[in-house]
């Protein structure tokens, strides 16, 4: 797609994983077909900005001499899977789930009637542990409960469990769901799970109810306090790292010398993440601390307590036409402000009003019109906003900001 800085081009891994010689020849090829700069988005994706029309077709041979390029536009629009980041890594998982995502995307890319799906519908493939999917927001969800797959949709009133399966049928469960989807969704151009009618959403349980076994256990709420960056222990003497770019963006430089410092201590994979933040299992403590401390030298977040973790905000100005604003530049200066606030809850800093950045609610919105910022508390972009004012007053008085009761949505 066409963006203020040039062309932005997906790069979607299967089973969001790469290993780290072909994440470094991306960030290769980010510098020489683009402007240098990686976005890790929400749905566990990469994007390489500022690429040039004439450099195009020499950035897909780069993606597909590495196994990165879909078959076709089509089968990669709605191959929108998101998958545990320590699939078959983590020993507390119930299941590994990798194999039921790998044939729900062989689904998706090769029943051209499931094509018809929105681009934005997803589907989550959670096998449990440390760090599950539980908060995350999907049409389907596929989650591991004991020996079987726990079948779930969104509606407007939160996940609706279905019933289960065992995993050898989960893939196909779930592309009937997105058959019935395309079936009742066309009727009234609904593009979301959560939008079908109450007759729509009867069709999906009528359809589902023949194949699927009763559900006799709940999936478990995710741990919101869960650490999910820096070093993760995850028992049986076996760690993991966390490390996360500064809104999602992350350089070139950056990305090189991490991967080589990965590889160079034995990672063989790395996985992307619905949090912008990249994990991978290494054998020691010592190792994970090696890795950790490279990318806290090349500027990355390695602490928990960043408060650049609490600040979400879309590119902004130059990189984004829909605005004049340093939305990014404008988090940052939130960020120093939040420890001596004393303010713990979410921030979104949007542009406009789109909100592209974070659809889901934040304790504090920053709304983007021309050169000022409405304010939104304990809710989203689209939500109607309070005043308008210039990013330099907000910052010499925060209390027009923090002096409110957030409530936590992360």
């Amino acid at each position: 797609m066409q963006s203020g800085d040039g062309l932005i081009v997906r790069v979607r891994p299967q089973s969001a994983t790469l290993r780290p010689q072909d994440l470094g020849k991306l960030a290769d090829a980010a510098r020489q077909f683009g402007n240098g700069h990686i976005d890790l988005t929400r749905r566990a994706n990469l994007q390489i900005r500022g690429v040039r029309e004439a450099s195009l077709s020499d950035l897909h041979d780069v993606i597909a001499r590495l196994g990165l390029l879909d078959a076709s536009a089509e089968g990669e629009a709605v191959r929108n899977i998101m998958i545990n980041p320590l699939a078959g890594i983590d020993p507390t998982e119930a299941c590994d789930v990798r194999p039921i995502a790998g044939e729900l995307a062989r689904w998706l890319t090769s029943d051209r009637s499931l094509w018809a799906l929105p681009s934005k519908f997803g589907f989550i493939v959670d096998g449990g542990g440390v760090l599950s999917l539980g908060e995350q927001r999907a049409d389907v969800r596929l989650v591991a409960v004991g020996a079987q797959i726990a079948i779930g949709i969104e509606t407007r009133a939160g996940t609706e469990w279905l019933g289960s399966t065992a995993p050898g049928a989960a893939a196909a469960a779930a592309t009937e769901i997105g058959l019935v989807f395309i079936k009742a969704g066309s009727r009234d151009k609904r593009q979301r799970m959560r939008d079908l009618s109450d007759d729509g959403l009867s069709s999906v349980r009528a359809a589902m109810k023949s194949r699927l076994d009763p559900l006799h256990e709940r999936p478990r709420e995710a741990d919101a306090s869960m650490n999910r960056i820096g070093l993760i222990e995850l028992g049986a003497g076996r760690f993991a790292v966390g490390i996360a770019a500064p809104f999602g963006r992350i350089e070139t430089d950056q990305l090189r010398k991490l991967t080589d410092v990965m590889a160079s201590h034995g990672v063989e994979e790395i996985r992307l993440s619905p949090w912008r933040a990249l994990y991978a299992g290494v054998f020691s403590q010592q190792a994970a601390q090696s890795i950790l401390d490279a990318a806290t030298r090349e500027g990355l977040i390695t602490d928990p307590r960043d408060p650049l973790l609490q600040i979400e905000a879309c590119p902004g100005a130059p990189g984004c036409r829909s605005t004049v604003l340093d939305t990014r530049g404008d988090g940052r200066q939130l960020a120093a402000l939040l420890p001596r606030s004393g303010f713990a809850g979410t921030v979104h800093v949007s542009g406009c009003a789109k909100g592209c950045a974070k659809s889901g609610a934040a304790d504090l919105v920053l709304v983007g019109s021309e050169r000022r910022y409405g304010i939104v508390r304990n809710g989203t972009a689209q939500d109607q906003s309070a005043g308008r004012f210039a990013f330099a007053e907000l910052a010499a008085d925060p209390g027009k900001l923090f002096a409110f009761e957030g409530r936590r949505h992360d």
